[in-house]
């Protein structure tokens, strides 16, 4: 037994501050995590005036600012007290939730582990108050002029916390998620001001919307907001309405993905394959719709009391849910035709007649006469004018001349029967140019696009096409992120790809990375970026390279980059299989040796970094067993 075991668990409470700071670890987690909270408390204050304003993607300063019903001083300084809520008196309370907060940990959480200053003022109050906290202890109250509302400055996030700072990401990808949190509110309220800015430029400034539709567009563009269609349902469980992608939108990345209950966003993966299945048999494999489902519902069958982030719901009849949104998606889908419509409507359409047996008895339909010779044969003639013929020494060949011995010698006659010699010739002039003429027949045949077969001693040598790109683009890709220059090729003309603002961010932070693959990815407004080179290898078509981003996206979406030569490899694997889906097609033989040629200049020519087999021989005992 230890010693601790011996003398017994001496058992403490924790000092407040302390408490503050293990409940800040599940309450802020980012940055993205205080402007969530802070905007949400501004939404239930009634506001319908929200303004967010960080510096170094939140690390140096969280500024929300908004016009709601303001404090009194002595709730400003009661609000940084855990557990401090106006939302719920008694435990009946926590059954009819209808806020965004209640728990009244945000601002205790923010406080241990930042430098807070709060600014507010009600509508009766002539001047407002200012009160400031820092590691959960009150530093100043003051009195100060201030608009109606309240302004939340957090400074110095983490600061006392130096393990969790350390761990946050560079500022694009903590931007990135800011701008994510930021998009879930919006999407939620789309009657509010609302405006986002980063280091003094602004990302998105969001006037009141007509509709839920205007906000989709305004956030995300009119290329998400074209592609999606309505839908509406309701039951006395639940009341569905929003929308859903068209089948043709769908995507690989996970993008625009959006579940609201309430008014609140919550993630389901148990509801998203309901979404799924509705598409079932519309979407190519491993590709995904966008989606906007809000769902209305009685707060006394749900809890978003199970996390910490409230980021997860617990439904009491999910199943039923689950049944009525896979209908009322299928119906939608069922109802918008995505095809070519048949109008069967008749009016200003010019009149058919409709003429009787009797007419086509009286009126036979004749074939027409058209003549021609049937004794003509297009392979009789060589090709060359006749002897005959006027025009037969318009070539420039010396005259016909006659030997004693009778025989012609020189001239039209000798270039003739030598003209087979002079088309070998060419051929082997026109090879330099086109190498597929001098290639055997017999030495490469491509499966389908898929495979190329070719003869090698031991029997035939079966190469997946695929693979063998992305082995060699992997190779290629290792020398590039450590720091050599890939060979790039310019589009034709450059292609513009709606992305979304949250994912601009991503081109930012890895725009080194991007460069030294071959990518030339210029960012503009409105979450667009213009693609003007892509990698060696790559198709250029603008309908291809429009596909590639989303792909792209998400091979830097997950947070693994890193400058460690660990991560090099995996980086590599990844821009390979990319480049390997959206690589030029192999059609020619000599496109397919050029191919095999640069996969046995590789290093490992017989598996892709993910360990699958590129080629494999099928031996000459194994065919003749075949046909026994």
């Amino acid at each position: 037994m230890s010693d601790q075991g011996k003398k017994g668990m001496d058992i403490r409470i924790l000092p407040g501050n302390i408490a503050n700071m293990i409940a800040a670890g599940e309450v802020v987690q980012r940055p993205a995590s205080v402007v969530k909270e802070l905007m949400e408390n501004a939404i239930d204050a009634g506001a319908d005036t929200v303004s967010v304003s960080v510096q170094d993607a939140g690390r140096t300063l969280i500024q929300v600012t908004d016009n709601g019903c303001g404090m009194s001083p002595d709730d400003a300084v009661v609000c940084f007290e855990r557990h401090a809520t106006s939302k719920i008196a008694t435990a009946e309370d926590l059954s009819d939730i209808r806020t965004f907060g209640f728990r009244g940990e945000a601002l205790a959480s923010i406080a241990a582990v930042a430098e807070v200053t709060l600014r507010t003022r009600r509508e009766e109050d002539e001047v407002g108050c200012e009160v400031v906290f820092a590691d959960s202890r009150q530093l100043s109250a003051r009195e100060v002029s201030a608009p109606r509302g309240a302004v939340f400055s957090v400074r110095n996030l983490f600061y006392n916390v130096p393990a969790r700072r350390k761990f946050l990401k560079s500022d694009n990808v903590e931007m990135k998620h800011i701008v994510s949190e930021f998009l879930r509110i919006a999407l939620t309220r789309p009657g509010l001001n609302l405006t986002l800015s980063s280091n003094g430029k602004e990302v998105y400034v969001l006037k009141k919307a007509a509709s839920l539709k205007f906000r989709i567009q305004d956030l995300l563009g009119t290329s998400v907001a074209n592609t999606i269609v309505d839908i509406a349902t309701e039951t006395s469980v639940v009341r569905i309405s929003g929308y859903v992608g068209r089948p043709d939108s769908a995507r690989k990345s996970q993008g625009n993905q959006y579940f609201f209950v309430n008014g609140r966003y919550f993630r389901s993966p148990y509801f998203h394959k309901a979404v799924m299945n509705a598409y079932s048999s519309l979407v190519p494999e491993g590709t995904s719709p966008s989606y906007f489902i809000y769902f209305e519902t009685d707060p006394r069958t749900i809890d978003v009391n199970i996390s910490p982030t409230k980021t997860e719901v617990k439904f009491e009849e999910d199943n039923v849910i689950f049944q009525t949104l896979f209908a009322c998606i299928k119906e939608a889908l069922g109802k918008n035709s995505f095809g070519d419509a048949i109008d069967f409507d008749r009016e200003g359409a010019p009149e058919i007649p409709v003429l009787s047996r009797m007419y086509q008895e009286t009126h036979p339909v004749k074939e027409p006469d058209i003549p021609y010779n049937p004794e003509y044969n297009p392979f009789k003639d060589d090709g060359f004018p006749s002897e005959a013929s006027p025009y037969s020494n318009t070539l420039g060949f010396p005259s016909r001349t006659v030997q004693p011995d009778g025989e012609s010698a020189g001239g039209y006659d000798e270039f003739r029967r030598d003209r087979s010699g002079f088309a070998v010739d060419r051929r082997e002039d026109y090879g330099k140019l086109f190498e597929e003429k001098i290639l055997p027949e017999t030495q490469i045949l491509i499966l389908k696009g898929k495979y190329i077969m070719t003869p090698v001693k031991s029997g035939v040598m079966i190469v997946d096409i695929r693979r063998a790109m992305e082995r060699i683009l992997y190779e290629k890709n290792l020398k590039a992120v450590a720091g050599s220059r890939k060979a790039v090729q310019a589009t034709l003309f450059p292609v513009q790809v709606q992305v979304g603002s949250e994912n601009m961010y991503l081109f930012e932070e890895y725009r080194d990375l991007l460069e030294r693959l071959g990518f030339d990815i210029v960012r503009m407004d409105s979450g667009t970026v213009m693609v003007k080179a892509v990698p060696d290898g790559y198709s250029t078509r603008q309908e291809n390279v429009q596909e590639m981003l989303p792909d792209l996206i998400l091979a830097l979406s997950d947070d693994h980059v890193s400058a460690t030569e660990s991560l090099f490899s995996d980086m590599a694997a990844r821009f390979a299989r990319l480049g390997a889906v959206n690589s030029v097609p192999v059609r020619s033989r000599v496109e397919a040796q050029r191919l095999i040629d640069n996969l046995f200049s590789c290093e490992n020519s017989e598996y892709t970094a993910s360990g699958h087999r590129i080629m494999t021989v099928l031996a000459e005992e194994e065919i003749a067993k075949m046909f026994k």
